[in-house]
């Protein structure tokens, strides 16, 4: 938007690009806060009053509440947003990636009444992948409503995606990691500075209205013996066996589900709620997000045979749930199983490990980031949240063990990501970061020519130039600087300098000479294409000394790197 030019939308005040775009980034972060705020406030009233209020003077409230609002969310969602269906992940990276960043506002308005109802009802799902979707959405309204350039919108849905879940999750560099993880497969450094200013942004709103208190009341963590860093690796691997189950479940219930007649899904969601109502009447604290018994795990209110059943049921109410399309987000359900499995697992190593061992809510911290990292695959995300939410150094030894294992084991058994599978069972190809971590990058090394045949000194005589690339037969030759810069020159512009008799004059004086950009080894193939364009050749050189050629590269050399053959 040109400094000083009209438009019909809002304008900002006259800055430059990178000014205006920060300046966005903290209103986006902003709205995205006070959305957070009000969608926080909606579901807690629900639940208060259907699963809490409405419970104690109805007998069978916790069978008829996650019924009704399952069906209530899906009949909205149907009807009149459609966008609003899914947890919000892929819906907005598909607006990303397929709509140029274009989120409709409806789709804010639909998942937050949905989302709201669903899980203030007590359906096993939670508030912080809407809350990206929101945010996405938000951020897109302003960026219309400040006429952001097209090529701009992709950056702008980024920033409120990662100011509605850092918001969610009361945490900024958590949303922000996973934004960049799984959101975003290939990033603009230049647009992080905006991405953390509105994460920042809309933690501090929510801090100013719900409070400055963290999500999870954290005991102090304490690594008591170093025997214990095999608990927490088998803590990995059972997060990672689960992680694989989990997925591989929904994959199957949802293929299944799908094939099922259309109007079905009234019952299906029906039934989903259903039966977490009776879960519920049992163990009412695997209903709705779970947050207050996650709490109570930390703070070791539970035995080892409950934090465990609580761990296993939550994961199938989520299954069902998810499966069923009831609108609401996957992380809270996630954080709330590996919350209870690893609580579980600690109190037992409590009574049986033949050596000191952290007392269990150790255990319920690092299992929330282990069955994150399983399921997500977002090593970086689910590392940085448990720091972020535990404030603790000492914790992320034990974390950093159990979520690489985890995460392998969840890989290995489930090769395609969870938000992936979800794109595939939709149609739509998605790009996935951990795919693109998977694919290895070629660098200049393993595309250069190591062996140079013609290489010459600046200094040399045009008649000594033109008889050694003749006799090397080549059509162009690099030519060094004593200053360790280097030049290319072609056969022709020898021979037209020698006839214009200027065989004994050196080629610094005699050739026009261009100073060309020097590559590294380990530079990937990308950045010498930047350059390639405009130069035919370019000198591959050391780091530490500039004038000693490692190799040349062209356009041939990639080519033949990639296998590329030209006709």
């Amino acid at each position: 938007m040109p400094n000083g030019r009209t438009h019909k939308g809002l304008s900002l005040p006259a800055m430059s690009e990178t000014q205006r775009f920060l300046l966005l980034a903290i209103l986006i972060g902003i709205f995205a806060g006070l959305m957070v705020v009000c969608f926080h406030v909606a579901i807690d009233f629900l639940s208060w009053y259907s699963v809490g209020a409405l419970s104690q003077r109805l007998r069978y409230a916790r069978l008829i509440c996650p019924t009704a609002g399952a069906l209530v969310s899906v009949l909205l969602v149907r009807w009149f947003f459609r966008a609003a269906r899914g947890s919000g992940v892929n819906q907005t990276k598909a607006a990303l990636y397929i709509s140029d960043g274009h989120v409709p506002f409806s789709t804010v308005i639909g998942k937050f009444l949905t989302c709201s109802i669903s899980i203030g009802t007590g359906n096993s799902l939670g508030p912080e992948d809407p809350s990206l979707q929101m945010g996405a959405g938000i951020a897109s309204l302003l960026g219309r409503m400040f006429q952001v350039k097209r090529e701009n919108m992709r950056l702008i849905a980024p920033v409120g995606a990662a100011a509605g879940i850092a918001a969610a999750f009361n945490t900024p560099i958590t949303g922000v990691l996973f934004v960049m993880e799984e959101v975003v497969a290939a990033w603009n450094a230049g647009v992080v500075g905006s991405i953390m200013l509105a994460a920042v942004s809309a933690v501090v709103v929510v801090r100013w209205f719900l409070g400055n208190e963290p999500l999870f009341r954290v005991p102090e963590f304490e690594l008591r013996h170093p025997s214990e860093l095999v608990v927490y690796a088998i803590l990995g691997v059972a997060g990672g066996l689960l992680s694989a189950l989990f997925v591989k479940l929904i994959e199957k219930l949802k293929r299944r589900l799908e094939h099922l007649p259309s109007h079905t899904a009234y019952a299906q969601a029906g039934a989903a709620g259903l039966l977490v109502g009776v879960a519920g009447l049992w163990l009412p604290q695997i209903m709705g997000a779970g947050y207050d018994a996650i709490d109570s795990a930390l703070h070791d209110r539970f035995a080892w045979q409950a934090l465990l059943a609580l761990g296993l049921v939550k994961l199938a109410a989520t299954v069902v749930s998810f499966s069923a399309e009831i609108p609401g987000g996957m992380f809270a359900p996630t954080l709330f199983t590996g919350a209870m499995i690893g609580g579980g697992l600690g109190a037992l190593a409590n009574r049986y490990w033949p050596f000191p061992t952290s007392f269990a809510d150790a255990y319920v911290l690092v299992g929330m980031g282990t069955f994150f990292a399983g399921v997500f695959r977002a090593p970086m995300t689910s590392i940085f949240m448990v720091f972020e939410v535990s404030a603790s150094y000492v914790i992320i030894l034990p974390v950093m063990i159990a979520n690489t294992i985890s995460y392998f084991i969840s890989r290995t058994l489930h090769p395609v990501p969870f938000f992936t599978m979800l794109a595939q069972q939709e149609g739509v190809d998605l790009p996935s970061a951990e795919e693109q971590r998977s694919l290895p990058v070629l660098h200049v090394e393993e595309a250069m020519r190591a062996v140079v045949d013609v290489v010459l000194p600046a200094n040399l005589p045009v008649a000594e130039a033109a008889k050694q690339i003749e006799t090397a037969g080549e059509e162009r030759a690099l030519v060094t600087f004593a200053d360790g810069t280097w030049s290319t020159v072609t056969a022709e512009a020898l021979r037209a300098s020698l006839a214009e008799e200027n065989g004994t004059h050196a080629l610094k004086e005699a050739c026009r000479l261009e100073v060309l950009p020097r590559l590294y080894p380990d530079q990937s193939v990308d950045v010498a294409l930047r350059y390639l364009g405009a130069y035919p050749l370019l000198p591959v050189v050391n780091r530490a000394h500039p004038d000693q050629l490692e190799g040349v590269l062209s356009l041939e050399d990639i080519h033949r790197a990639y296998g590329i053959r030209r006709n």
